[in-house]
């Protein structure tokens, strides 16, 4: 079931009743608050919105002021622009200094739709965890995505937040719990373990159903925080379930994927384990189905990921 609300308009909602409460939080675009759904808050925080025009990494520059000022600047642009063109000015202005900025990234992966490859960041979220004290989190749908921002602007320190900006598919209540590094078990299966973040939840959710009818039971975990990743989640299903499988909408070098494979590696985890995402390829013009499809990412994809690992168990 589709959510009754878009995600930006969550986003715009959640940011506006926390700008309420907190007089140094601000806002700053570069000409896509109106894509984002951030740009209403204009109208009641004129002094506290601040679109900088088409120049994204001058967004981080200022936000960066912002933070060195004592404010909490929240920065938003879509998620390509965000972790291409703005990489430098977030790692040295924001993290190598040590300031609070929050980053929002909207349209990642195949979200970016008819924007196409040049838009489609399935990057983003390999470069932002490899940045020192960077938390990266993303959220599935309205209701998480509110606890989400919530949480990020509690914390300290830099956090990027991967924004799908259109309806999800419904997964969670309002006012639903929510702790950054904390992933949340869906499903309780114990034949196998499917970890996913972002839209690619819902399909873990649908591979579940679907293999479930074949007398195979899933746990699907939500791992929303991607850094800091939730270590003990993975090892207690890895022993518990006897195979693991991610499911990410981004390529799949230095993403989910990899941070789960290195969590089984070092603590030597004998289980077999697939990696769902892209595949090391850039992104085209397309709707979401399509494109689902086109880089094997799918509620069928990730069924047949789980299969291919029990099979692989089976011979050992």
């Amino acid at each position: 079931m589709l959510d009754n609300m878009d995600m930006k308009t969550a986003l715009g909602e959640t940011l506006a009743e926390e700008m309420r409460k907190n007089s140094s939080l601000v806002l700053v675009g570069a000409d896509l608050m109106g894509a984002n759904g951030t740009w209403p808050l204009h109208g009641e925080f004129p002094d506290r919105v601040i679109n900088v025009g088409i120049a994204e990494a001058n967004m981080v520059g200022v936000a960066a002021g912002l933070a060195a000022c004592g404010k909490l600047p929240v920065c938003d642009t879509f998620a390509a622009f965000m972790a291409r063109r703005d990489y430098d000015q977030v790692f040295i202005s924001v993290a190598y200094a040590g300031l609070n900025v929050k980053l929002i990234g909207s349209d990642p992966g195949v979200a970016a739709e008819m924007n196409g490859g040049t838009h489609m960041s399935f990057e983003d979220v390999a470069l932002m965890r490899t940045i020192p004290t960077m938390t990266v989190v993303e959220p599935c749908d309205c209701a998480q995505l509110r606890q989400a921002v919530k949480a990020m602007l509690e914390v300290k320190g830099p956090v990027y937040l991967r924004l799908y900006r259109k309806k999800p598919h419904k997964i969670y209540e309002d006012g639903c719990r929510f702790s950054l590094g904390r992933a949340d078990c869906l499903t309780q299966g114990r034949d196998a373990t499917v970890i996913a973040a972002g839209m690619m939840v819902w399909n873990a959710l649908q591979a579940a159903e679907q293999l479930n009818q074949e007398g195979i039971h899933l746990r699907v975990l939500n791992m929303h925080t991607i850094k800091p990743l939730d270590k003990a989640a993975i090892i207690l299903a890895a022993q518990e379930t006897g195979a693991i499988v991610t499911a990410e909408n981004a390529n799949y070098f230095n993403g989910l994927g990899s941070a789960v494979a290195e969590v089984i590696a070092e603590n030597s985890l004998s289980v077999p384990f697939q990696r769902v995402g892209v595949r090391d390829q850039f992104g085209e013009v397309g709707g979401t189905s399509y494109l689902m499809e086109r880089f094997q990412l799918t509620a069928s994809d990730i069924a047949q990921a789980v299969k291919s690992c029990l099979k692989r168990r089976q011979i050992h």
